[in-house]
């Protein structure tokens, strides 16, 4: 077997790993990247990259059925899935292939192939044929589509989210499990372009809101155009010929139906499961994840550093990049320990209408011990521009401190949410009060005039001062 020594062991090359590659050779320390998997990075291959194509389509399906309210009628529509799903792969593989670029130009001295496992706290062995010493490790292994047991091995018909963007046509009929942002996303956009969709969830939760009040909004936005269920149980699962008879359990009846595919979107599962982690010697945290350092990547006061979907923090693109610098440099000036840059959380789903939460959440706000916090909201029913659009439908809620008057967060489902989630969280980041907010300029007529009334609706209740009943008892209507 291949013995070698190097300074930095990087675990992966996906977002994370290929930045914290590059982070710790910028420090000047010898360092490799070890992948076992294809490069592509989960993004460009099978996540946000393909969606947003398989979600284009979808729109311009969507603005045909929607021209007769806008007094257009265009002739009959036709979906080709196959050109959908040529249009979606090819388009894939050219952001792919921009990854892989970058990939080429790593010298082939420092990229190892294969499965890493830990074998002690410095030591990794790749499959059967080389081992490695070295003095820092960064784990950066990604993550993986959550399995459920008992939709596990019933047939090639239950696939994952990493599975479609491999289809050659768009398919009859999709049961999506799992209403977090890839699931309402994927559902959405299939359910648009003519496929037969139920979407179903286990509890009632909608994509990453916490807010009680924009979660129902959300709910019953979402279940107004897609045949949504919650609080179902998944009984079990057949595969019959090409279709899957999946039974659930829903208000205490339980029903059989038959789809073409069973789309599982139940979440991802950090990549910690297979790597030798117990031989490391790090404290592990209940979903078997080490315990970190979020502001240094690091694992209690070892020399191993965790960055990217493998820490679970926050697994979106733009943290795990900015994981993977952070993890990098600490790896590679180590013992020299620095926190990094912490931007403010910001997500969002791409359904229409956007789904965006920033800042801190109203879960988080409403921990014990906290202090209360002022609410701001407005409803996109009236709204000028979103009328005008024929896209009036959502709610915005923000948050603010009582006192300093300090712009806390927001959660959302808004038209054009995905903007109006970078004006606010870039005001959080800023530290801007709601009184700052609001000397800024606010054109006529755009979406952001609804933020203006949100945040005059929040300036109002932080004059009025903290009360001692809950945030969410002044929940309108949906």
């Amino acid at each position: 077997m291949r013995k070698l020594k190097v300074d930095v062991a990087v675990m992966g090359a996906g977002t994370a790993g290929l930045v914290a590659y590059r982070a710790a050779k910028s420090q000047g320390a010898r360092t490799v990247m070890i992948e076992g998997g294809p490069y592509g990075t989960t993004c460009a291959r099978v996540g946000c990259m393909p969606s947003k194509l398989l979600i284009a389509a979808a729109e311009a399906a969507h603005m045909l059925d929607a021209a007769p309210d806008f007094g257009v009628h265009p002739g009959e529509k036709r979906i080709d899935g196959v050109a959908v799903m040529e249009r979606v792969r090819r388009e894939r593989d050219r952001f792919v292939g921009f990854v892989l670029e970058g990939v080429d130009n790593i010298p082939d001295e420092d990229k190892l192939r294969g499965h890493a496992r830990f074998t002690g706290p410095h030591t990794l062995v790749i499959d059967d044929h080389t081992e490695v010493e070295a003095g820092r490790i960064v784990i950066a292994t990604g993550s993986t589509p959550t399995r459920l047991p008992k939709l596990d091995k019933v047939g090639p018909n239950v696939v994952t989210s990493d599975d479609v963007f491999y289809w050659q046509d768009l398919p009859r009929s999709v049961a999506v499990i799992g209403t977090g942002v890839i699931g309402l996303e994927l559902g959405q956009a299939l359910a648009r372009l003519g496929v037969r969709v139920s979407v179903y969830a286990r509890g009632g939760s909608v994509a990453q809101l916490t807010d009680p009040v924009v979660l129902r909004k959300a709910a019953h936005v979402m279940g107004g155009e897609i045949d949504l269920h919650f609080q179902t149980e998944i009984v079990k699962a057949e595969q019959e010929g090409d279709e899957v008879v999946l039974c659930m359990r829903e208000a205490g009846e339980e029903r059989c139906a038959r789809f073409q595919y069973v789309l599982l979107a139940a979440g991802r599962t950090p990549n910690v499961a297979d790597i030798g982690i117990e031989h490391t010697g790090l404290a592990l945290g209940p979903n078997g994840v080490p315990l970190f350092d979020s502001r240094t990547m690091q694992c209690g006061a070892s020399h191993i550093f965790i960055a990217g979907d493998a820490n679970n923090e926050r697994p979106v693109l733009p943290e795990a990049a900015d994981h993977g610098k952070i993890a990098g440099d600490n790896a590679g000036r180590y013992p020299d320990i620095r926190p990094g840059l912490r931007r403010t959380p910001l997500t969002a789903a791409f359904t229409e209408p956007n789904i965006v939460t920033l800042g801190a959440s109203y879960k988080l706000l409403c921990e014990p011990g906290r202090p209360k916090f002022a609410i701001g909201s407005v409803s996109f029913e009236n709204q000028g521009r979103s009328r005008v659009m024929l896209q009036n439908k959502g709610m915005l809620r923000v948050y603010a401190e009582y006192g300093s008057g300090r712009f806390l967060g927001a959660e959302m489902i808004a038209p054009r949410g995905e903007h109006l989630g970078h004006l606010l969280a870039w005001a959080v980041q800023a530290r801007l009060t709601v009184d700052q907010m609001l000397e800024m300029p606010f054109y006529h007529p755009v979406i952001e005039e609804g933020v203006r009334t949100a945040l005059r609706d929040l300036a109002g209740n932080l004059v009025k001062g903290a009360v001692d009943t809950d945030p969410a008892d002044d929940e309108p209507g949906t």
